[in-house]
């Protein structure tokens, strides 16, 4: 069974930081963006191991990131 889980890379000062959108707690840092992907999916399957061991459900992946623009200058301040 393939399960597809949303990957989330941000800019940090060492490198990035991937972290998965369904499964928080698998989380990672690489200093380029190539070796954060690599370590991502090796703390992936580090966690499906741990959770099998431990009897826990792993949780379900398919999520959607959208990216939404908006023009700063434009929001105004409701009260």
């Amino acid at each position: 069974m393939i399960i597809t889980y949303t990957a989330k890379y941000t800019k940090i000062n060492s490198g990035y930081m991937g972290q998965l959108v369904e499964w928080p707690e698998v989380i990672t840092e690489g200093s380029t963006l190539e070796e954060c992907r690599e370590m991502l999916q090796d703390v992936l399957n580090e966690m499906i191991l741990a959770y099998r061991q431990q009897g826990n459900e792993i949780p379900i992946g398919g999520g959607l990131l959208e990216q939404i623009p908006v023009e700063v200058g434009h929001v105004s301040q409701t009260t």
